[in-house]
């Protein structure tokens, strides 16, 4: 039977879970069961090129060896591909999602703000973008993105950092939410998959804030319920510089074949 509260893990497997990840997993954990609650794992397998099953397999080998809990089946997000094109096909049936041409080279070009290191997507200038937003039929080979409105104040209280405030047309603008090799969005599938597995709560990094402004919108274009956030503080390197996938020797499975134990790693996060 499923508690009222309901918390997920949300990695992707292409590659080796590091010390950051760590963190947020278990604040995730102490969360959860602090609330008595239940938490899902979902494997966000939606990059063909970076996937592995060999990441997987560390992925689940190091949770466990972390001591962290997850509520069986694991949630496979490449498994789960009719539903996100359902919800895409609803977002075009209400002129919420348009075709964009615009070439990589040229979002480069474009690009209004530069690309911040706590930031997956650039503001979108609106270069594709259409006049009115009227229904539109899918169209194979396109890059779509959804139509924020203009100059809109996005606000939620973070269960951790408190009220934020994010604006359409300057935090953030038109962003992808379909690929044009027909796969969904990180944003997309997200919203989606939380809403299914009925996710009450959402830890992660702080550097998704605007992820969350975004995922808002979508929850709110395809009547989805809001969930609450909670955003962890991001562990950085010597150089100040936020951990990520490329910060090898500070993989968990690299630490656990140095040698280093639980408790080790969890001094390390409290340092």
């Amino acid at each position: 039977m499923r508690t009222s509260y309901v918390g997920r893990l949300a990695p992707s497997p292409t590659g080796l879970l590091h010390l950051g990840h760590a963190a947020t997993f278990w604040t995730a954990d102490f969360r959860a069961r602090g609330h008595n609650g239940t938490l899902l794992l979902r494997n966000e397998d939606l990059d063909p090129q970076r996937s592995k099953q060999e990441f997987v397999d560390a992925m689940l080998e190091d949770l466990a060896w972390l001591g962290i809990e997850w509520t069986p089946p694991m949630i496979v997000q490449s498994q789960r591909l009719a539903l996100y094109r359902e919800a895409f096909e609803k977002l075009l049936a209400t002129g919420h999602a348009y075709p964009c041409t615009c070439s990589r080279r040229e979002l480069a070009q474009m690009m209004q703000a530069p690309h911040e290191d706590t930031d997956d997507e650039p503001v979108y200038t609106g270069k594709c973008r259409p006049t009115s937003n009227a229904p539109r039929t899918l169209q194979s080979g396109m890059n779509y993105r959804f139509r924020v409105p203009d100059g809109e104040a996005i606000r939620f209280i973070d269960g951790n950092m408190g009220a934020q405030q994010l604006t359409t047309g300057k935090d953030f603008g038109d962003f992808l939410v379909w690929r044009k090799d027909g796969l969904p969005s990180y944003q997309l599938a997200c919203v989606v998959d939380d809403a299914a597995m009925r996710i009450t709560e959402v830890v992660r990094g702080a550097d998704l804030l605007k992820s969350t402004a975004r995922q808002i919108l979508l929850q709110r274009a395809l009547s989805l319920p809001a969930v609450a956030y909670f955003h962890t503080r991001l562990l950085v390197d010597e150089h100040g510089t936020r951990l990520a996938k490329r910060h090898g020797a500070l993989a968990i499975h690299t630490l656990r074949q140095r040698g280093l134990k639980h408790d080790d790693v969890l001094a390390m996060l409290q340092a």
